[in-house]
């Protein structure tokens, strides 16, 4: 697996959050240079465009546009960080006039941001009066977007932001209640707008994030990522660790005096640890459990997962055991990165 940059931002839903009840940070922010328009300058008489755009270049590609709006505390972020995991560019309380400029970035990235999904909440509510604005100025482009709106009862919205003990955003000095009561009233126009109504009064966030694997995975399953990483045992279990196995079964390379120096980079070294009794047998049970966990991951909504392979020191039989587990879990497709934690600390 490739592990992600998370770039985070600011203000992600505090109650509909995948962390026990804490405030979910967000994971997204534009970094992006503003566009520059073409201009045309007059020069003896006859007008002289200074668009930078070669003549008869390629239309560029308009990305797709999701628009992610709802009710505070109803799976905003939990929607948008699914997005996120399959593929698409999220934006975090995008003012509303700027999503034209976001999508035309987009479009001159030369594909590389061919989705895009934009949050848009009530934080943001002194830029609604330009929503209308900027979705009639996508339509007009051509812009395939699209509207998911995330609804909630009164009920489970109270229980929420009750459970992590956070304000509404817009109950000032009043309760909960009236906030929602003022935020329903603040996005009813949109919600009637929405081409997706997402109810999550009775969903978990595993069941969401199902709904909206089911809406944008396509035909392809969503895809798990894995890092797998050796370690030495006496240097402390990695803290990132879901699954950890341990390599001391095996004899150690370090009591051979030709293999000692080596690490289980070597051909020589991984070719001892590879006849001794028990290893390939290992290797073939433990991709074949992987393949169980792998399943079940994917339907709990989990995209990355860290397998970690432990040895006395790390240099060994934990190196060489990753370096075939790693190849054969990209061999069955799974986007796999290899990391040696403690080799060389010796």
């Amino acid at each position: 697996m490739t592990e992600r940059d998370a770039q985070p931002t600011a203000g992600r839903d505090p109650a509909f959050s995948e962390s026990q009840g804490e405030p979910e940070e967000a994971h997204s922010e534009a970094r992006q240079d503003q566009p520059r328009e073409a201009e045309a300058v007059q020069e003896n008489g006859a007008e002289v465009s200074t668009d930078v755009t070669p003549a008869g270049a390629a239309e560029a590609a308009i990305p797709e546009l999701v628009i992610i709006s709802g009710m505070s505390g109803a799976g905003r972020s939990t929607a948008a960080k699914c997005l996120e995991d399959l593929g698409w560019f999220v934006v975090d309380n995008l003012p509303p006039a700027l999503i034209p400029t976001m999508v035309e970035l987009g479009a001159r990235s030369q594909g590389n941001v061919a989705r895009i999904a934009v949050v848009v909440d009530v934080r943001g509510r002194r830029f609604f009066d330009n929503l209308r604005e900027s979705l009639a100025d996508l339509d007009s482009r051509g812009v395939t977007r699209r509207i998911v709106f995330l609804e909630s009862s009164d009920d489970a919205l109270v229980r929420r932001f009750e459970s992590v003990r956070r304000p509404h955003p817009l109950q000032g000095d009043g309760r909960i209640v009236d906030g929602i009561a003022a935020e329903r009233e603040l996005l009813r126009e949109l919600r009637g707008d929405a081409d997706l109504v997402i109810d999550t009064s009775s969903l978990n966030v595993h069941e969401l994030r199902a709904k909206m694997d089911a809406q944008f995975a396509g035909e392809e399953e969503p895809e798990l990522r894995a890092t797998v990483m050796s370690f030495g045992f006496k240097y402390g279990l990695p803290v990132d660790a879901d699954l950890v196995a341990d390599m001391r079964f095996l004899p150690n390379p370090h009591w051979v005096p030709e293999l000692r120096p080596y690490t289980g980079l070597n051909e020589e070294v991984s070719a001892y640890v590879f006849n001794q009794p028990g290893a390939k047998e290992f290797l073939d049970r433990y991709a074949e459990l992987l393949r169980l966990i792998a399943t079940g991951y994917r339907r709990e909504g989990k995209r990355y997962v860290t397998i970690a392979i432990g040895c006395t020191g790390g240099k060994h039989r934990s190196v060489a055991v990753s370096e075939k587990l790693a190849a054969r879990l990209a061999a069955e497709g799974v986007e796999t990165v290899v990391v040696h934690r403690d080799m060389g600390r010796e």
